[in-house]
């Protein structure tokens, strides 16, 4: 339940920051991906079914708020919290620069993808050097607001996960 709580929580409050604050906060295009990098944190530190479930249930949140072809940045973020959740299992010991640098690149291939699908769809009609400027764009906004929010949503996430009572 707490953990329920949390998600709709964080969810919700990202894209509240998304669509007031960081909407006018654009530099050549592109702004910041505030869903993207929540899916990426969940996914990280908690293994991919988590991102996965993170992914979809902000994905389809952004798809309806934002009045967006449904399902395509549902889709996007779904199966980039899947591949970043089953990548953590590589990670040994990870430092403090690794998730900057994994929300970064994280970023930039979904956000190309979310773009490659939705010109495949009919949906986007931009050209493949906009797009990679975005994706970078975004990637570099999200690595900046990686070390202010991966501290708050790592400690909420610890936070929310149910402990264990041994009984003898």
């Amino acid at each position: 339940m707490r953990r329920t709580l949390l998600l709709v929580v964080v969810v919700l409050s990202a894209l509240l920051l998304q669509t007031t604050v960081f909407s006018d906060v654009r530099l050549l295009g592109a702004r910041p991906e505030l869903m993207y990098l929540l899916t990426i944190v969940f996914a990280f530190l908690d293994g991919p079914s988590a991102g996965a479930v993170t992914g979809f249930a902000g994905g389809m949140a952004q798809d309806f708020l934002l009045d967006q072809p449904k399902g395509i940045t549902a889709l996007t973020l779904t199966l980039l919290g899947y591949g970043v959740g089953m990548l953590r299992q590589y990670v040994v010991s990870p430092s403090p620069v690794f998730p900057v640098i994994l929300v970064g690149g994280g970023t930039f291939v979904g956000v190309l993808f979310y773009g490659i699908v939705s010109f495949l769809l009919g949906q986007l009609d931009v050209s493949v050097l906009y797009l990679i400027r975005v994706a970078a764009l975004s990637a570099v906004y999200n690595a900046i607001l990686t070390p202010l929010l991966y501290p708050v949503l790592r400690r909420a996430i610890a936070g929310s996960r149910s402990k264990r009572v041994v009984r003898w």
